[in-house]
């Protein structure tokens, strides 16, 4: 949970979107998205509406009144602590965090956990666990058996990586979606990306496409925030951060143009500031949903 930093007890929950910095640094000459150095991008960021970057210069961000999150990955539990250690120093907001490979037994699983609730306690920073791929919690059974033994255990949503790798329509979406119930109870943050049941990243157009797969990801946004409101204080906030990345990890898929020069699907820079568009709204209707709103 994340509070204000303004310690605005009277104030409503809220959201508040960030970019992810692989959305901003890495964006192609033919984007609509700034292009410069980091100040000049961050600078473009606050201008567009952003209220903070993941994984960028806290200084610089702090400089321009950017919140500033972190970013990070531990396969042992000897390398939970510094992290923790140094995002405090940095005075990081929280980190989210890829948490082992996916392949360990479950006693080492338990491990990891319990080192990672336990230095976001001692180090008084958030460490979201992320939902991700070649983790822990590549498999949604067993990150539904990590709350079953963790209660406290708090979560990024990336959930492309479930809908895509583990094909979430394929059995029922809705089956799927009651199992991952206290899952989404626990999102405290959620990296933005939309993908289908074949690609883990996809352009949605102007987002008023008739798209099964838009409408299940506005779903699990909108059932995260809403497991956030229910114990949310005033003054607590949800970070939202967009995070498209590009072709050259696999993530933006490319296509020809007349030339036949391969470009991207689309512009990430503008499904960003979309997807905050469609984040908010989520955010609406889940604190209106609420039968007795905070």
């Amino acid at each position: 949970m994340i509070k204000n930093t303004n310690d605005n007890t009277t104030a409503r929950p809220h959201l508040k979107c960030y970019i992810n910095s692989g959305n901003l640094f890495n964006l192609p000459a033919y984007s609509s998205g700034p292009q410069g150095n980091e100040l000049e991008l961050l600078k473009a960021a606050k201008a567009a509406g952003f209220q903070g970057v993941q994984f960028a210069n806290p200084e610089l961000c702090r400089e321009l009144g950017l919140g500033v999150a972190g970013s990070g990955r531990v396969n042992r539990v000897d390398e939970v602590e510094p992290v923790a250690i140094k995002a405090k120093e940095q005075d990081l907001e929280c980190v989210t965090l890829h948490v082992g490979w996916g392949l360990e037994p479950d006693e080492e699983v338990w491990r990891l956990v319990e080192a990672v609730l336990e230095a976001s306690q001692k180090h008084d920073i958030p460490l979201y666990i992320e939902t991700h791929r070649a983790t822990i919690t590549q498999d949604m059974w067993r990150t539904v058996q990590i709350v079953n033994k963790f209660p406290e255990v708090r979560f990024n949503g990336d959930f492309s990586h479930w809908y895509t790798g583990q094909e979430m329509v394929y059995g029922g979406f809705e089956t799927k979606l009651a199992f991952l119930a206290p899952v989404f109870e626990r999102v405290r943050f959620i990296h933005g990306r939309i993908g289908n049941p074949g690609s883990i990243q996809v352009d949605i157009g102007d987002g008023h496409k008739d798209l099964s797969y838009l409408s299940h990801f506005k779903e699990m946004w909108t059932r995260s925030f809403a497991g956030f409101l229910k114990s949310a204080r005033g003054g607590d906030y949800f970070c939202f951060a967009p995070e498209l990345l590009q072709p050259e990890i696999f993530y933006a898929r490319t296509f020809p143009n007349k030339e036949g020069q391969l470009i991207e699907e689309g512009d990430r820079w503008q499904q960003a500031l979309l997807y905050n568009q469609i984040a908010q709204e989520c955010f609406d209707v889940a604190y209106q949903s609420l039968e007795q709103p905070v």
